[in-house]
C-alpha cells in the first residue's frame, strides 16, 4: 500500500512540476462514466482576462501525450492573445477519443464541465469540432463561442484564420524577398482541412504556385481539381523544391529531421506547436537563414474571429480588419529578431510576455 501511494505522489508531483515549468494555473479533469467523456482542461494564464482556446477531439494513443497537447497548447493561446493585443488569457480543451462518440449528451455533459469553471476558461471549435458541436455545449453554458450565426455568433472562424496567415506569408516574403507579392511563388500548403483550403483559395488568386499534401485522399481530390494545385507526397514534402512551407496540419512537422531537408526560404503556416522544440529547432531554422513566421502570430485569425464574438454585437469585417494586423505584427517580430540576433520566435514570446506584464503590473495599480 505504501509504495502504491508512492507512485501515485511521484505521478502527481511530475505534473504539478510540469505545471511550473510552463507557468500553468490549472487543469482539470473531466470524467463521466455514463457518456464515456474524458477530456483535460488547461488553464494557462488569465492576467490579461478569461483563457480562451478551442477544443480539440483526437484519438491519443495514451492519456500523457493528451496532457502534454493541452498543456502547449494552452500556454500558446496565451502568447497569442497577448502578440495579438486581445484581452484574453490563454487555455486550451482536448477531448479524448473517436469522433463517433460524440453525440448531444456527450457534448452537453463536457458544456457542464466548462461552465463548472465560472468563466475562468471559454471554449470554442477545434480539431474535430464544428459549429452544431458548440450549440450542443452553449445549452448548458453561456462560457463558449464559434456558435452559428443565426446565432449571433462569428460561425466558423476558419477563413479569417486563413486570410491571417495569407497576411503573415505576405509578410515574411516582404522580410525575405523585399516585395510581399506572393505571385510566381512555390507554395506548400500541407494540410488541406478548412484553414488551408481557405489559403490556397488565397495562394492561388495571387498567382503562386502551389502544392498541397495531407493524409486524406479525398481532401487532396477536391482542392487540387478546384483550384488546380499539384499534389505532392507526404513522404516527399521535404524534398521538394519550394519558396515557402506552410504546414496547416497538426503540430511538430519542423524537427532535426525536416529542417535538415528543408528547401526553402519561408515557413508560414497556420498549423499550432510546428517546431518540435521550441528553442532548438527555432535556432536551427534561424541559422539555416529560413525566414520563420511564430505558428501562435501567424494563426491568430480564428482567435480574433471569436474574440470579437465574445465581446458582442459581432462583426465579421471587424474581425478581418483586426486580423489584418497580423501582417505588421509578423514585420516587428522579425525587426526584433534581427536587432537582438534572437530567434522570431523567442523574439515572439519576449514581446508577448513583455505586454502580460505590463497589463499585469496596471491591473495592481491602485
Amino acid at each position: 500500500m505504501i509504495e502504491v501511494n508512492e507512485a501515485k505522489m511521484t505521478a502527481k508531483t511530475s505534473i504539478f512540476k510540469k505545471l511550473e515549468e510552463m507557468g500553468h494555473e490549472q487543469i482539470v479533469y473531466c470524467h463521466d462514466e455514463h457518456t464515456g467523456l474524458k477530456a483535460i482542461i488547461g488553464i494557462h494564464n488569465t492576467v490579461l482576462g478569461p483563457a480562451l482556446g478551442g477544443t480539440r477531439m483526437w484519438n491519443y494513443a495514451s492519456e500523457q501525450e493528451a496532457l502534454v497537447d493541452v498543456l502547449r497548447l494552452s500556454r500558446g493561446m496565451t502568447f497569442k492573445a497577448a502578440i495579438s493585443g486581445l484581452n484574453l488569457g490563454g487555455g486550451k480543451a482536448v477531448i479524448i477519443g473517436d469522433v463517433k462518440q460524440k453525440n448531444e449528451a456527450f457534448l452537453r455533459r463536457f458544456g457542464k464541465f466548462v461552465d463548472g469553471l465560472g468563466g475562468r476558461y471559454i471554449t470554442a471549435e477545434d480539431v474535430n469540432m464544428k459549429t452544431r458541436d458548440m450549440e450542443y455545449i452553449h445549452m448548458e453554458t453561456n462560457n463558449v463561442t464559434g456558435l452559428p450565426e443565426s446565432m449571433g455568433g462569428g460561425g466558423d472562424p476558419s477563413p479569417v484564420t486563413s486570410f491571417g496567415t495569407y497576411m503573415g506569408m505576405k509578410a515574411m516574403a516582404k522580410t525575405a524577398y523585399g516585395s510581399d507579392s506572393l505571385e510566381g511563388k512555390k507554395v506548400l500548403v500541407q494540410g488541406v482541412g478548412q484553414v488551408g483550403m481557405y489559403l490556397v483559395e488565397y495562394l492561388t488568386k495571387e498567382g503562386a504556385k502551389v502544392m498541397i499534401s495531407d493524409i486524406s485522399e479525398e481532401k487532396l481530390k477536391n482542392v487540387s481539381s478546384q483550384f488546380g494545385a499539384t499534389v505532392i507526397s507526404n513522404e516527399d514534402i521535404f524534398d521538394v523544391d519550394m519558396d515557402i512551407y506552410a504546414p496547416c496540419a497538426l503540430g511538430a512537422t519542423l524537427n532535426d529531421d525536416s529542417i535538415a531537408r528543408m528547401k526553402c526560404q519561408i515557413i508560414a503556416g497556420a498549423a499550432n506547436n510546428q517546431l518540435e522544440d521550441e528553442e532548438k529547432h527555432g535556432y536551427m531554422l534561424m541559422d539555416r537563414g529560413i525566414f520563420y513566421a511564430p505558428d501562435f502570430v501567424i494563426n491568430a485569425g480564428g482567435l480574433i474571429n471569436v474574440y470579437k464574438e465574445h465581446l458582442g454585437s459581432y462583426n465579421r469585417d471587424r474581425a478581418y480588419r483586426t486580423a489584418e494586423k497580423i501582417y505588421d505584427t509578423c514585420l516587428n517580430i522579425q525587426h526584433v529578431s534581427e536587432e537582438h540576433n534572437i530567434s522570431p520566435q523567442e523574439a515572439a514570446i519576449k514581446l508577448a510576455i513583455k505586454r502580460i506584464k505590463a497589463i499585469g503590473r496596471v491591473k495592481l495599480s491602485k
